[in-house]
């Protein structure tokens, strides 16, 4: 356990890695303790991203130590475990505002600083990134740059980072892949790959290398705590051409003990007590589920009655709450690991044979995977249930993270049926709606964070695909919401006399029903959890233009930018969103 000291220290002088190369090697290692006491000491109050950051604070040191950043292109996949960067690359004295609202972002990002040379957040990117910077290098005629990839155990096994080895292997590029193997992800990593790692390490692999069968020159594994020995291997590597591999063993959490024994919990723990490392006890108060356990624990109670259920997560089962299915139903829910493309096509697979399949991905993941929605599933009418978790502003983890494109780009894709649940009773009913048999497959939207009602475990209900539902019933003004921002609407129209409509199908719309409150009303206003462009206010104007109703029809949601991090409060009152804005904004027109 490492314990912060205000006094001076070196990290206090290293503003850049040019103040860190000039220190002396044997100084390297009391750098690397107070870097993670630095980082312990912020997360703790602060939050955030922990355990990947403390697994590699002596091959971050090593790295801009042996290499001439940012002159040399470092990327860092998903950037988990770039805390120590940020904090090494002139971003030590604002890292205490890391993934606030105005404050630095909790990950790479370039248009912060020319360290961050490319912008992550999702994983398996960073080699196809690499090669590409490394083949414009040898264009350009500039030889001596060096491009280097870190990349995790479980990222590696993304389809993407295999495309990039892939092309790798047949150039000459000035290519430095890392993998930074300390077998998990934000889960323990899965799959046939990992097995051919843990071989590696146990020095039991009698097979030919893989990454040498992929013409990489291939060195390691080594200790990723040893500075001598990665400084010296790194600077090795530098002397040598063509694309290079080196297979660096670390601890995710190392130097927190509690960290190191948990790495789930640990990898964002909240806050937390920085000298003993104890997560902070909250007093037991009565909370209603977050959204991913009622999907968690509903489908297993479905499961129990439906043997044709099964449950698919890309490498989040704990972020998902599948890990309940998974404890009690092994055989039949799956972590594929970091390969939502595979996750979709397989799920498409077993809806071949009949089988009831909940696919279970973050909706900025889902992303990955838009072919196989429309090629594997929608063309063929596959009736897969998809379940969007983290649809709509997600807070701290920002852009690439945020879910407010899920109903743009799933909107189009004919037969496929969109919802979106307020409260979580909704959410239980349309999965219990969706295994009694759909004829085309479904996408189920809710967002991250914890839901309204504690009395939620009520028995099921069916739902009528396509049917809305009448909240208020008001005069003139018709509010239109989709999902869980419905509760601000309610908030906010408490004492207006309007008309408030839980539309809950995006697609198909009831049709009926808005017939009727375009008849009844002469201003209608949609409000989304998502980006105004081509989202549901897109699909309400539509239907006004296809039927050539005039009535003034306003849209809310998410403005045409990227949105940055912050709370979701806070990202919801900077958009007009949050119940006040949305009360001065309705009293206008009602």
């Amino acid at each position: 356990m490492y314990f912060c000291d205000v006094r001076s220290k070196l990290l206090n002088h290293i503003n850049s890695p040019k103040e860190l190369r000039l220190l002396n090697q044997k100084d390297l290692p009391q750098l690397a303790r107070e870097l993670r006491e630095f980082i312990i000491d912020i997360v703790a109050t602060k939050e955030g991203h922990l355990g990947a950051s403390l697994g590699v604070v002596e091959l971050t040191i090593a790295l801009h130590y042996v290499f001439n950043t940012p002159d040399d292109q470092l990327i860092w996949d998903v950037g988990h475990q770039a805390y120590g960067h940020k904090i090494l690359t002139e971003r030590r004295e604002n890292f205490h505002t890391n993934r606030q609202l105005n404050g630095i972002s909790g990950f790479p990002k370039r248009s912060e600083s020319v360290y961050d040379t490319f912008g992550v957040g999702h994983a398996s990117t960073s080699i196809s990134a690499a090669l590409g910077m490394a083949i414009a290098s040898k264009l350009k005629g500039d030889f001596k740059k060096q491009h280097i990839a870190v990349i995790g155990d479980a990222s590696i096994a993304g389809g993407m980072a295999f495309e990039g080895l892939n092309h790798a292997g047949v150039t000459d590029a000035n290519l430095l892949v890392i993998l930074n193997d300390n077998a998990i992800g934000i889960d323990p990593s899965v799959g046939a790959l990992k097995q051919y790692l843990t071989n590696v390490k146990k020095g039991t692999q009698k097979q030919d290398n893989i990454f040498e069968a992929l013409n990489f020159n291939y060195s390691g594994p080594i200790d990723g705590h040893n500075l001598p020995a990665l400084i010296a291997e790194l600077e090795r590597l530098k002397t040598v051409k063509g694309p290079k591999f080196l297979h660096v063993i670390t601890t995710k959490g190392k130097g927190l003990k509690q960290a190191e024994e948990d790495q789930v919990k640990y990898h964002a723990p909240g806050k937390f007590n920085a000298k003993t490392g104890d997560l902070n006890i909250k007093t037991p108060i009565v909370e209603p589920p977050k959204y991913q356990d009622v999907f968690g624990h509903t489908i297993v109670e479905l499961a129990k009655t439906n043997k044709n259920i099964v449950g698919i997560t890309p490498a989040m089962p704990t972020g998902s709450s599948l890990k309940y299915m998974m404890n009690e139903m092994p055989d039949r829910a799956f972590d594929v690991g970091i390969a939502e493309q595979h996750a979709v096509t397989l799920a498409a697979g077993m809806a071949t044979q009949g089988l009831v399949v909940f696919c279970n991905i973050y909706s900025t993941f889902l992303q990955r995977a838009y072919d196989q929605i429309i090629h594997d599933v929608a063309i063929q009418k596959l009736p897969v249930i998809f379940c969007l978790d983290r649809s709509g502003l997600v807070g701290e983890d920002g852009a690439t993270h945020h879910g407010v494109f899920d109903l743009s780009y799933l909107r189009c894709i004919p037969d496929l049926i969109i919802f979106a649940p307020r409260n979580e009773i909704e959410l239980r009913n349309i999965m219990y709606t969706a295994q009694l048999g759909l004829e085309f497959p479904i996408a189920i939207r809710y967002p991250r964070g914890r839901s309204l009602t504690i009395d939620w475990k009520q028995p099921f209900s069916k739902i009528e695909i396509g049917k809305a539902t009448e909240l208020k019933k008001g005069k003139n003004l018709a509010i239109l919401s989709i999902g869980s921002i419905s509760k601000n609407v309610s908030e906010a129209i408490e004492h207006l006399n309007v008309s408030h409509f839980d539309m809950r199908f995006v697609k198909p719309l009831d049709d009926k029903l808005l017939h009727n409150i375009f008849k009844s009303n002469t201003t209608i206003i949609t409000i989304e959890d998502h980006a105004i462009t081509g989202g549901f206010g897109s699909a309400i104007l539509e239907f006004a233009a296809q039927h050539n109703y005039k009535n003034t029809i306003k849209t809310l949601g998410i403005p045409d930018q990227f949105m940055d991090h912050g709370k979701v409060d806070e990202l919801f009152k900077l958009i007009n969103l949050d119940v006040n804005s949305l009360t001065q904004y309705f009293s206008e027109f009602a």
